[in-house]
């Protein structure tokens, strides 16, 4: 096998379905700018947001990223005729770059892109679950296919990352992957703008109209079924008939908007309940939120629930997925049972009327978050694997400038 000169970097694609406001594309941007680029040369290859998504196309650029758009690969369960030509179009990328690993992100990257990285001859295929869509995603029928393909898709990949050690499991019990191909590396964020939100308190509240005194949840993620934005709406009028001064803010957008505008005016909460849209300045939202609640029915570790722990803000979340991995309950947050209102509601109620076991499980969630969820770490559990894989390949690699001769 050819070997790399140790002065040539390390040619990496990483691709991704599309960069939609969400935590898979701020782990790949951070993976893009965080890397050591004397040892590695990266490009991200990418496709197109679907409707009400929100970009991040605008961040990655401003930090430098080399992007290459492919807008034929679409998110979606399905196989049509543009997805033949997004992976023409993605083999033609890797044969002209000649990349030494290939690193997929979410499912239709993730099959377009080990396929294409097969066919180009890549000597190294990677790929993250964060979290997934082979449980409470899609029906019975789509989501048997989806296993099927992910069986098979494992085959065709040298490492599968899980973001949490659920994750993990979850994988292996649905067949997919061996467990030594299996490598955990949790998530990994810029933390710094959360640990200095209290300077921006009171601001949120004003553009919202909260009054004084009035407690306020929010929700924070795309408005799509698996995060289940209907079971908070349910739990948030019940806890309206027990706390009269609470307020409810749903931060973030998508397709199931004007659906949940109307079920919040059909259960008479229309009045305490605001729709923000995408926000750009989540520091400033977290900063004067007094819980968050994360709802769904999957998740693999909800970006959300981490930047409201490091910001402070106790979080109340149903115990799905990774979430139990980033959540002890009765330190580091509260955990209720999934599509239950009535414990959504309950467990929001002691957050908000005991303020001791609040201030407990915000600083017992901070000190964990902190010392769990770099960028850093995120880095240099990446750097360590591809160098890794690549050793195992007999592909030699190139020293980094602290270890090498001066």
């Amino acid at each position: 096998m050819t070997l790399i000169p140790p002065a040539e970097p390390i040619r990496v694609v990483r691709i991704i379905a599309r960069l939609n406001i969400g935590g898979p594309a701020l782990h790949v941007i951070h993976l893009q700018t965080g890397l050591d680029p004397a040892r590695f040369r990266q490009v991200l290859i990418t496709g197109s947001e679907n409707p009400g998504e929100g970009s991040l196309v605008g961040l990655a650029r401003a930090r430098g990223v080399d992007l290459t758009e492919i807008p034929t690969m679409v998110a979606d369960a399905s196989l049509r005729g543009r997805d033949l030509r997004a992976l023409a179009a993605i083999v033609r990328v890797l044969r002209r770059i000649r990349p030494h690993i290939v690193h997929t992100h979410t499912a239709k990257a993730g099959f377009l892109g080990r396929v294409a990285a097969r066919l180009a001859g890549v000597p190294v295929v990677v790929h993250t679950f964060h979290g997934h869509i082979l449980s409470h995603y899609y029906g019975p029928l789509q989501t048997r296919g989806l296993r099927l393909m992910e069986r098979g898709l494992a085959r065709l990949t040298d490492r599968i990352i899980a973001v949490s050690d659920q994750v993990r499991r979850d994988l292996l019990d649905f067949g997919v992957g061996r467990p030594e191909q299996i490598a955990v590396i949790p998530l990994g964020l810029d933390l710094g703008p959360f640990l200095v939100c209290e300077a921006h308190r009171g601001g949120f509240r004003a553009e919202i109209g909260a009054r004084p005194g009035e407690r306020l949840v929010g929700i924070v993620g795309r408005l799509f079924p698996v995060k289940n934005h209907r079971l908070f709406l349910e739990a948030a009028a019940l806890l309206a008939r027990e706390m009269p001064a609470v307020r409810f803010a749903v931060v973030g957008d998508g397709v199931l908007r004007g659906d949940l505008e109307r079920l919040a005016a059909s259960l008479g909460i229309s009045d305490r309940m605001v729709f923000t849209g995408w926000r750009y300045d989540l520091p400033r939202v977290y900063a004067d939120l007094d819980a968050l609640a994360v709802s769904s029915n999957n998740e693999g570790t909800p970006v959300a629930a981490i930047e409201a722990m490091v910001a402070g803000v106790p979080v109340v979340a149903t115990r799905v997925g990774g979430v139990p991995d980033l959540i002890a309950d009765g330190e580091t947050g509260l955990i209720v049972p999934p599509n239950d209102a009535e414990a959504l509601a309950a467990a929001l109620h002691r957050v908000l009327t005991n303020a001791a076991l609040a201030e407990s499980l915000a600083a017992g969630a901070r000190a964990f978050v902190v010392s769990r969820f770099t960028v850093q770490r995120l880095i240099a559990d990446t750097e360590a694997l591809y160098l890794d894989l690549l050793r195992q390949k007999g592909i030699k690699t190139p020293e980094s400038p602290a270890s090498a001769p001066s």
